[in-house]
């Protein structure tokens, strides 16, 4: 059996919350799923190893590939689609688009949010009535990320990972400047941290001009020897080095999603998002900005997130 899941949403983050739910289909019918996402998702960096997944295939819309953009983009997705014979397909949107793709390329049985109804959808609880409601699967568990213990033990060789200290991931990153703690947030809980234990923290980020000097400020700080910078690595290549990670401290970033898959304790600092996105795991652990009783998109409440909140959530999970 091949079944097709859709998951169009664009981030890393939007991704990995909908892994439980390709999952249950995976769980059902006892075959691995191919994925269709857009490529902003990175999803071929992060899944090459997870066993419920069968392939990813790209959907090709945006700036720089627009194959499947239009009218005959979607033709085109339509032949694409149909060389796989898919048997099911599972829409995780309520786009006719989709829809209509799905029939044009002849798969058999399509399964998909209600039509036209993509108002006031809840990223979670909309998918799990869905697969509860189509296919009997009661969906309560956290995403998972799977990788080989191989690589995990190759990366404590490759980048002198001691596990005798605390090493820690910090996603310092974010895909806005709105989602990017200040680095003097940071300098101070790494200071905090490091004058109880021996620690090593690893920072993630990307390569945008107001991520770099972030980094590039926690690295001019005096506690820059105890500091590793991840940001020349892919995704793939730092996943290991998570992995080998005891906790994470992120930003509302991809690696913040990653480090809670890949089974880390993460507290992850919500300063300009639905709080959903940084508790849906129970690996999770959010700090909001001080003063603020609902952060949402638009709080910009990144200068009021709380070092010493950090210090003590960080002091519950690691004793």
């Amino acid at each position: 059996m091949k079944i097709l899941a859709i998951q169009n949403r664009m981030g890393i983050g939007d991704t990995v919350i909908f892994l439980p739910f390709i999952r249950a289909i995976y769980k059902k019918f006892n075959t691995p799923i191919s994925l269709l996402v857009k490529e902003s998702s990175k999803a071929d960096q992060f899944l090459y190893q997870t066993n419920y997944i069968k392939e990813i295939i790209f959907l090709e819309r945006n700036e720089n590939k627009k194959r499947h953009e239009g009218f005959f983009g979607s033709l085109k997705l339509v032949n694409d689609l149909k060389k796989y014979n898919f048997d099911k397909v599972f829409i995780f949107n309520s786009s006719i688009r989709y829809n209509l793709i799905a029939r044009l390329s002849k798969i058999p049985e399509i399964y998909q949010y209600p039509l036209f109804q993509k108002n006031k959808q809840h990223l979670i609880e909309t998918p799990r009535k869905f697969l509860k409601n189509k296919i009997s699967s009661e969906v309560k568990e956290d995403p998972i990320i799977e990788l080989d213990e191989i690589s995990v033990l190759e990366a404590i060789k490759k980048y002198k990972i001691n596990k005798d200290n605390l090493n820690i991931l910090l996603g310092i990153g974010g895909s806005g400047p709105t989602k990017r703690i200040p680095a003097n947030t940071f300098i101070k809980v790494i200071g905090k941290i490091s004058e109880r234990k021996k620690s090593r923290f690893f920072l993630a980020t990307g390569k945008k001009t107001e991520e770099q000097l972030i980094l590039k400020e926690i690295l001019d700080s005096k506690y820059k020897n105890l500091c590793s910078s991840l940001d020349d690595l892919t995704i793939k290549q730092t996943l290991p080095i998570i992995k080998n990670c005891d906790i994470s401290i992120c930003n509302d970033t991809g690696f913040g999603h990653l480090s809670s898959a890949l089974g880390v304790k993460t507290i992850s600092l919500i300063a300009d998002a639905p709080l959903l996105y940084g508790n849906y795991s129970s690996l999770m652990f959010p700090i909001t900005p001080d003063g603020v009783e609902i952060v949402t998109h638009g709080t910009n409440g990144k200068n009021k997130i709380n070092s010493d909140k950090i210090f003590e959530k960080f002091l519950e999970l690691s004793s």
